[in-house]
């Protein structure tokens, strides 16, 4: 018995196919939210997806208060992030509700979301931003921190559990520190985006500013090295952002910052005992600007109460907030 394949058939090519541009497949280009509440690892997930740190992260809840757009071109794809703050189910203050309002401008007008929760846990503020989500919109479950979960056995009752709330595209049990897992989320990723050019440039990472990216490195410096001493409500104020020509660098960058907190006692903390702990922050900001920017910078850190901040409309707008 013997086997024909296709390849000794004769067949009528017919004209040569239209050639695509750069003779590559079509480009699809496309928007995906990240949402979920508070610590559930957004910004972990949002830095891993683009390969670079954009998105501050840090142990206290609500540290990301604006939407940042990250960007991913792979192959002849372009993945768009939106990374988003945690909806806020606590403190109806001024500030909450611009990050609020962040969020639902975010989630409505995407081509996919993912919506990432904590592996094998279910809470009412995971509820609360699950009802936000519109049917028509493909939601893609991030099961984020699978590496914690000790019983994996409790995965599957507890997926089903999910799959009963929403219906979900897809279920992505995942760890973002996991390389493999990120590219197998990009993969599927890849299938809800629809087909039309990029949007921004191939070698671009975010739509964010230097002078925003600063503002947030110095803030996440600022919680991290006061833990949950410091109020969420501080935050980081850029006075001026100046590139000049160096002497024996490239680019030399100065920057001047403004450390908002709300109560003199915030204050002191934040300067520290003879002020070591400004210092710490101003170092180790700057050191990250640096590698960030790949120039040399000159970080000057100044701390100011601004008592009721949080509550005031006008204030929270004009510390840069929608």
């Amino acid at each position: 018995m013997t086997m024909t394949t296709a390849t000794d058939i004769p067949q009528d090519d017919g004209p040569p196919p239209e050639p695509t541009s750069e003779g590559a497949a079509a480009q699809r280009c496309g928007l995906v939210a990240i949402v979920g509440r508070p610590n559930v690892g957004k910004s972990t997930l949002l830095n891993a997806l683009v390969g670079q740190k954009i998105s501050i992260t840090s142990r206290k809840a609500q540290t990301t208060r604006h939407r940042i757009t990250g960007i991913r071109t792979e192959g002849s794809t372009q993945f768009i992030f939106v990374d988003t703050p945690g909806f806020q189910t606590h403190h109806n203050n001024a500030l909450n509700r611009s990050l609020n309002k962040t969020v639902l401008g975010a989630v409505g007008d995407v081509d996919l979301v993912l919506f990432v929760v904590e592996a094998g846990h279910f809470s009412m503020a995971d509820a609360k931003v699950l009802s936000l989500l519109a049917r028509n919109i493909p939601v893609i479950l991030v099961a984020n921190k699978l590496d914690r979960v000790h019983r994996r056995g409790e995965i599957a009752p507890w997926l089903r559990d999910m799959q009963s709330r929403h219906p979900f595209a897809e279920f992505m049990p995942m760890s973002a520190k996991q390389s493999k897992d990120i590219e197998r989320l990009l993969s599927v990723c890849h299938n809800y985006l629809p087909e039309q050019p990029w949007w921004y440039g191939e070698d671009e990472l975010t739509d964010r500013s230097e002078r925003f990216l600063a503002s947030e490195i110095i803030r996440e410096k600022l919680f991290r090295l006061t833990g949950d001493e410091l109020p969420y409500t501080s935050t980081v104020i850029i006075d001026a952002f100046t590139e000049e020509p160096g002497k024996t660098v490239s680019r030399m960058v100065r920057i001047s910052a403004t450390l908002v907190v709300e109560r003199d006692g915030h204050k002191a903390m934040v300067i520290g005992e003879k002020g070591e702990r400004l210092k710490r922050i101003g170092t180790e900001a700057r050191q990250e600007l640096e590698k960030l920017m790949d120039a040399k910078v000159f970080l000057e850190l100044w701390v100011k109460v601004r008592s009721g901040w949080a509550d005031d409309e006008a204030r929270v707008r004009s510390f840069g907030y929608e």
